[in-house]
């Protein structure tokens, strides 16, 4: 469904057809909706704002049904948003390699935002490689991460951990000593490792994986 076509739906259902009376509704001008279905296009965040109820997924792609609360299987599926009100920011960079320099500047933007039914806990998203955790998390994957605290840590759950000198996803349990924690992975090829605490500079709990779907 093209744009067009999402916005003559969207009068249809808010304005019963009239065109003044939705722009009326979004508070914008009757040329501006007229310009809008000329050129194909619409303004994403006033509509997103405006038309109560709307479904993210459906505005974003015309899949799927136009109302919240009416999603069959294909609203689903995770999509791509490029609305940065919408969805979660993705960074387009490994876990393992180059994430805490984007993720600690001030000026680093997300490549894009992503709607993931299921994972409305996560803050940000990333790519992660590697086999240490298959096959729970797999190479090539993107993980939905929440920062978080030592205070905050679950042993036996799964971490995304920056510390000094490496960065890690691994189970996290408790250390040989207070001062320390063991780093275990799925895979049974590889060895857990145990690090100072002290050496940590950020933590994250990781909401799931799936596999990169764009």
């Amino acid at each position: 469904m093209e744009k067009k076509d999402r916005l003559l739906s969207l009068i249809d259902h808010y304005s019963g057809g009239n065109k003044s009376e939705f722009a009326r509704m979004i508070g914008v001008s009757p040329q501006a909706v007229s310009t809008w279905i000329t050129r194909n296009t619409f303004d994403i965040d006033i509509i997103y704002a405006k038309c109560l109820n709307i479904s993210p997924d459906w505005l974003l792609t015309g899949k799927g049904n136009m109302l919240k609360g009416e999603e069959t299987e294909d609203a689903s599926a995770p999509v791509v948003s490029y609305d940065p009100k919408v969805g979660q920011p993705f960074y387009n960079v490994d876990f393992l390699g180059g994430f805490s320099e984007v993720y600690n500047s001030q000026v680093s933007v997300p490549d894009r935002n992503i709607i993931v039914p299921g994972f409305d806990r996560a803050k940000l998203w990333c790519n992660v490689t590697g086999h240490s955790m298959e096959p729970k998390i797999n190479h090539g994957d993107i993980i939905a991460l929440r920062p978080c605290t030592l205070d905050d840590i679950q042993y036996g759950e799964i971490y995304a951990v920056v510390l000094d000198t490496i960065r890690t996803i691994k189970i996290l349990r408790k250390g040989s000593s207070k001062n320390s924690l063991r780093y275990v992975p799925i895979n049974p090829n590889f060895d857990e490792q145990e690090f100072a605490i002290k050496r940590i500079i950020n933590i994250f709990e990781v909401i799931g994986s799936i596999s990169k779907f764009f």
